[in-house]
């Protein structure tokens, strides 16, 4: 099944300008949230004995923000950020199905002559063996050791890299990247990190204390969220550069120097 080209070029347009602002809005408060920690946890180290609660103070738009950070939730009205993850996984995929399944960009015969059901397949299932391995890696007692987990979730991506290039189309290859990238990063934030946050308010509700642990590992997945998604953009962008990127002969090996080059970038981010 092939697409109308025009009604394939407003859907595309529609569901990458949504897709590109659905991002923005999650990366940025991803980002801000992370800094308002780093800044909060600054400020508790200097008040340490103090008497003080640490706070951040704030100015935008003509008007001036105090923000603390609390332990456990309290009986005030929550504002929640999960849309905007949900938003743009679903867009994101909406622009697969418009480009690469139905567009005729997914397969490439000189790389592998496969059909396109087949290399839908595969790509389906990239996504979800992905995310089970990256969760079940998480779950392990690896997951507690961020170098060690890193390391080996680097090598399992260069084997990825390799695959993909070897199996779809050179502009496919890089965007699945991305994609698998940002399906890690949205179930993070709807698998684990709202359902911990959600127990986390339950108990309260019913006179408990909360479990650090819940909070502790929401943290560590958002932590691992912004450090996934400098290369999401990385391979977003890639379709623009084809011969530095994919349409090289070393494309599996940029790809996989562009994801490590992403990590270095958002541990400097994360500590601006």
């Amino acid at each position: 099944m092939t697409l109308d080209p025009n009604t394939s070029e407003w859907l595309n347009l529609f569901a990458r300008w949504f897709h590109v602002f659905a991002g923005i809005l999650w990366v940025g408060t991803t980002y801000y949230f992370t800094w308002l920690d780093a800044r909060l946890s600054e400020a508790e180290a200097a008040t340490t004995g103090a008497g003080e609660k640490p706070q951040v103070w704030m100015v935008h738009s003509g008007g001036f923000y105090v923000v603390e950070k609390q332990k456990q939730p309290g009986t005030q009205t929550l504002h929640w950020f999960r849309w905007e993850a949900g938003l743009t996984w679903l867009s994101g995929m909406v622009l697969l199905i418009v480009v690469y399944y139905l567009g005729g960009a997914l397969v490439d015969p000189d790389v592998r002559d496969i059909s396109v059901p087949a290399a839908i397949g595969f790509s389906i299932g990239l996504l979800v063996i992905g995310w089970v391995v990256y969760d079940l890696l998480m779950l392990s007692p690896l997951g507690r050791n961020e170098v060690a987990f890193a390391v080996v979730a680097y090598a399992l991506l260069v084997g990825v890299a390799y695959l993909l290039t070897h199996t779809l189309s050179g502009r496919a290859a890089y965007i699945h990247m991305g994609a698998l990238l940002g399906t890690l990063m949205v179930a993070n934030v709807w698998m684990r990190i709202l359902p911990a946050q959600r127990r986390m308010i339950a108990a309260t509700s019913a006179g408990e204390t909360p479990d650090a642990r819940l909070g502790a590992q929401a943290k560590l997945r958002s932590k691992q969220n912004t450090f996934m998604v400098v290369p999401v953009v990385f391979t977003m962008i890639s379709n623009h550069f084809p011969t530095a990127t994919y349409g090289s002969r070393y494309d599996w090996i940029i790809l996989s120097v562009l994801i490590l080059v992403g990590w270095v970038a958002a541990k400097f981010i994360r500590r601006a």
